[in-house]
């Protein structure tokens, strides 16, 4: 093995000329530069240097350790910056699940400024373990879960990110349009369209019909937001969903559903010691939610170019 000290020195005596100024580079006296490499060129049987006059030649044995110093140790430096970074949380990586369908049109919105912020950092979005996101995030799978719904588990923490209000969304031309408030009994000749959830994991059932004795004539499920708007839009369904997707939507008009359903997105954690770079992530998190523009209320028909969704699309439906 080769030791790291006479590499620094043959470094030190190549940028400064002189085994004296490398020396005082190196904070160490003269005889000990002299006696390290002493001792490296019996350990290995080579002359890594020959004097001649007051200045030093390498051998071709010392012309390849110096190569070999000036490969090696610039790693090992960077390496040693790396290790530090790690220690103080500069460095590292985070694995996002999201529980929600439209919450990562809303978490892109983090992600340029979070990384300009944290270069040395590995952001992963995966929307893999959607609806499932809990087990995910005790096995370690991931490291933040973005959901509408926490479920208190040991270990385990939900911070608020912000608030949003779960509101019936109808055709402007709809018959529902003309009131201010949704009841039970209004869906029950509609078509609900939701996200491919199950229904006792939906709201508008748990929350509201179930409670009030009704059921949709029909429910039928969607992949994307986009087209759900379309859907509502055109008059072919209702659905319930976050209020603010409807701010860049044209021809939609917002109910609120019974007293209203309020709801929250958080961002689930592991308890335990919280790198500098996570800490930062959430906390970039929580201001976005906060500094939030306000959207369309409730009871007003949104005016818009197309029916578009906008950049903090997210929740649960």
């Amino acid at each position: 093995m080769i030791d790291l000290q006479p590499l620094a020195i043959l470094r030190e005596i190549d940028r400064t000329g002189g085994l004296t100024l490398a020396a005082e580079k190196l904070c160490l006296s003269q005889s000990a530069v002299s006696h390290a490499i002493r001792r490296f060129e019996e350990r290995h049987g080579v002359r890594l240097w020959k004097r001649e006059g007051r200045s030093l030649r390498l051998t071709p044995a010392g012309d390849y350790l110096l190569g070999v110093a000036n490969r090696v140790l610039p790693q090992l430096e960077h390496g040693s910056v790396v290790l530090e970074e790690y220690a103080r949380g500069r460095r590292g990586a985070i694995r996002v699940g999201m529980e929600c369908h439209p919450c990562q049109d809303w978490l892109m919105c983090l992600v340029d400024p979070y990384l300009a912020a944290w270069p040395d950092v590995d952001l992963d979005v995966t929307s893999a373990f959607q609806f499932g996101g809990l087990a995910a995030l005790i096995g370690h799978e991931i490291d933040v879960l973005v959901t509408p719904d926490p479920i208190e588990r040991p270990g385990l923490e939900f911070v608020p990110v912000f608030d949003y209000e779960l509101v019936l969304a109808v055709a402007a031309s709809h018959p529902l349009a003309a009131k201010e408030m949704a009841e039970p009994g209004d869906l029950t000749g509609e078509t609900l369209v939701t996200y491919p959830v199950a229904r006792e994991r939906l709201d508008i059932y748990t929350r509201f019909l179930v409670p009030g004795g009704a059921l949709p004539r029909r429910h039928r499920t969607v992949e994307t937001t986009d087209l759900m708007l379309r859907l509502v839009a055109s008059g072919r369904a209702i659905s319930a969903i976050p209020n603010w997707l409807l701010r860049d939507v044209h021809g939609i008009r917002s109910l609120r559903i019974g007293n209203g359903l309020a709801k929250s997105i958080y961002m689930g954690l592991r308890q335990g010691e919280r790198p500098d770079y996570l800490s930062a992530f959430i906390e970039l998190a929580c201001r976005t939610g906060r500094e939030e523009p306000q959207f369309a209320a409730t009871g007003e028909t949104i005016e818009a170019s197309n029916a578009s969704v906008g950049p903090f699309s997210t929740g649960n439906s």
